[in-house]
């Protein structure tokens, strides 16, 4: 059995015999052990099993690509070997004529003598040389084997602090939860609590919304409470667990990621194998709990159509669908268009919503929902390419994008192409610098926009949408791509929404050096909009406040200048930014400011020194990114790193003439899309009044 892919790491399982250290004459004795890769993706793809970023070595025998075999040799050696080992290690090579995608592979690894550590180099023909590192997982030291990261938290961190006894959540069933584990599952998901009903038990992908976890939160680290809570609610009872136990921070965040991964009842949650230290199953692409549509008198849902993302790949890509909700939206909830003095500026009209959700499967990065801003009958545009069938009985045919039961019960999907941010994608629309606007989106699996008292915003009746969906798969398994977008309907319509998306900097990060960190920072003016603006006596009433980084965003923070630099938002948590609120609203005036900043990491440790698995690599950019957001290396990330040296080729970081142990490719930050990439965005909600 394999071990787990955490979020960025692929999986080694290493069985090989090793001999005391140095020791003469002495017969090797077997070192058994799976290692999980601490960076990187797959070592091997279109190979003939399912093993495919697996290497086992039984005696001298090492496979790859869970089909491909050869002998090999074993050594010992003073170089090239993992951290710490000074005094040296085992060195193993091996070679292939061929495995699935690679031509003559050669591998060359150097395993601790404790067998904790490796340290590997795959080369093949035609390929660039893929370094990596790897440790010891779980499966190998005694842990205890599970099933999936839900069963290894109801055995672990429940049965740990006795949440299920008699007297608590066992037959007690305090608050009416019974957490004795044949029920336990089917009593949070999604299921309202008793104390807050508005806040289900569990909410998948939504830890903030997630009463369970909330009360948790209050008695592991009270302080967090309050940036946490969703506006207007309030803990009731005692913090949990209500005895005199506490969970400890690590068992919390497993929960918060078990959760954030939409809590899936089965499968493996990359990351907490090694947080619970325990044994799980190789991570398995999941996918969620299919979000339900909202009463037809209530609002309407916007469905994904599902997409395929490859094992062991990432992709951002953009198509288009039609949608026509005229005959399904109550009467109350239609407006008219008038010249956009409403905001509504299609002919046939608007629906009008206050609230929005969004569901969709953990492997995505984002998923954006943008509104084409020329007309329906540009539709046939050859730009958008061939419109055939999604899913359903007439999969792959071609279809009439109009006729919405052209496709029976599947979707009628333009052509598919790899974008950033649709940008190029679809027909333009004379004088306008782009041809669409973004209605909804988020970046995690599940986001939940509520406006501000009596706040509306206009959705066309039917248009022709452009998903813009970016995902990665890091796993050795094909998926499919799923989300579901719900509006609901806004009874009280005083004011129009106004928003904030500043991306006046959005590459802002680029150029900063490898294993140095760089504070950048901008201002956002009040005042205009897309809506003319307003002045003087009207004001902004902002009620919401969020951001946008990827993963060398290390803190982003926004403060008020009009009131001293007063602290507004924070987020260390690039992949889980808080949406947070303010009831009441903060109140600027036109020309008034928010000053935002964030904190980029490239490659630095909590102690100064320098980090190879944060700082930007340029063989970690994916193939199909835009030219502009591919690298140029100029540090060592393996080799001479006591300081890391300046390179140009891999040669110009061995540690001497035929060390062979040196990696040219660290590069400074470059903008993009992709996570190996970064952006800097301030987002925001606000209303005029």
């Amino acid at each position: 059995m394999r071990a787990a892919i955490r979020l960025s790491a692929g999986v080694l399982v290493l069985a090989v015999a090793v001999a005391p250290a140095f020791a003469k004459k002495t017969r090797p004795t077997p070192c058994s052990g799976r290692f999980l890769l601490d960076a990187g993706a797959s070592l091997v793809t279109a190979a003939a099993s399912t093993g495919t970023d697996a290497l086992t070595v039984a005696d001298r025998q090492v496979t790859i690509g869970g089909s491909c075999s050869a002998t090999a040799s074993l050594g010992r050696t003073r170089k090239g070997c993992p951290a710490g080992e000074r005094h040296g290690c085992w060195r193993l090579r091996a070679r292939w004529s061929s495995c699935g995608d690679l031509s003559k592979p050669t591998l060359a690894a150097t395993v601790s003598f404790d067998c904790k550590k490796l340290v590997g180099t795959l080369r093949a023909k035609h390929q660039p040389r893929r370094r990596f590192t790897a440790s010891l997982s779980g499966c190998d030291t005694g842990a205890v084997a599970y099933a999936g990261t839900w069963e290894a938290i109801q055995n672990t961190i429940f049965v740990r602090h006795d949440c299920a006894n008699d007297l608590c959540h066992g037959s007690a069933k305090q608050g009416g939860l019974d957490l004795r584990p044949d029920v336990a599952y089917a009593n949070m998901i999604q299921v309202p609590s008793t104390e807050v009903p508005s806040l289900n038990r569990i909410e998948p992908g939504d830890e903030r919304r997630s009463y369970l976890w909330l009360k948790l939160l209050a008695k592991t680290a009270p302080e967090k409470l309050p940036d946490n809570l969703p506006p207007g609610v309030q803990i009731a009872g005692s913090p949990m667990p209500n005895n005199t136990s506490t969970l400890s921070t690590d068992e919390l965040e497993v929960l918060r990621q078990w959760i954030y991964a939409t809590a899936p009842e089965t499968g493996t949650v990359a990351g907490t194998q090694t947080a619970l230290n325990v044994c799980l199953p190789p991570a398995a692409p999941i996918s969620a709990i299919p979000l339900d549509p909202p009463a037809p008198d209530k609002g309407l849902q916007f469905t994904l159509p599902p997409w395929k993302l490859e094992a062991h790949s990432q992709h951002e890509l953009c198509f288009a669908t039609y949608y026509d909700f005229t005959d399904k939206v109550p009467a109350e909830f239609k407006i008219p268009a008038l010249n956009g003095a409403n905001g509504c500026f299609d002919p046939d009209g608007c629906f009008v919503w206050n609230t929005q959700t969004l569901r969709q499967d953990p492997q995505s990065h984002h998923l954006i929902l943008n509104l084409f801003a020329g007309s329906v009958d540009q539709i046939h545009d050859p730009s958008f390419g061939a419109w055939t069938c999604v899913g359903g009985e007439r999969d792959g045919a071609a279809c009439e994008p109009t006729d919405l039961t052209s496709c029976d019960s599947g979707v009628c999907r333009s052509e598919v192409r790899e974008t950033f941010a649709c940008i190029g994608y679809g027909p333009a629309v004379p004088g306008a610098p782009f041809n669409s606007f973004a209605i909804g989106g988020a970046q995690k699996a599940e986001s939940r926009i509520d406006f501000a008292p009596a706040v509306w915003a206009p959705t066309p009746l039917r248009g022709i949408l452009f998903w813009n969906p970016h995902a990665f798969n890091l796993t050795d398994q094909d998926t499919m791509m799923h989300g579901w977008l719900n509006y609901y309907f806004a009874t009280d319509r005083q004011y129009l929404l106004r928003g904030i998306f500043d991306i006046s900097d959005i590459f802002g990060a680029t150029g900063t050096p490898p294993y140095q960190t760089r504070t950048i920072c901008q201002d956002y003016t009040f005042g205009s909009d897309a809506f003319g603006g307003f002045k003087s006596p009207q004001q902004a009433q902002l009620f919401s406040l969020s951001s946008h980084t990827h993963r060398h965003g290390q803190h982003f923070w926004v403060t008020d200048p009009q009131h001293g630099d007063q602290l507004l938002y924070e987020n260390f948590v690039y992949n889980d930014p808080p949406d947070k609120k303010f009831d009441p609203p903060l109140v600027f005036n036109a020309g008034d400011r928010l000053h935002f900043c964030a904190l980029y990491n490239n490659g630095v440790t909590s102690d100064g020194s320098p980090d190879p698995t944060l700082v930007t690599r340029a063989s970690h950019v994916p193939p199909n990114a835009p030219s502009f957001s591919h690298c140029t290396p100029e540090q060592c990330v393996a080799g001479k790193m006591n300081p890391p040296a300046s390179c140009k080729t891999d040669r110009g970081c061995d540690t001497g003439p035929s060390a062979r142990d040196g990696i040219c490719d660290a590069c400074q930050i470059v903008g993009g899309e992709s996570t190996e990439n970064e952006m800097f965005i301030l987002i925001g909600q606000y209303f005029v009044k």
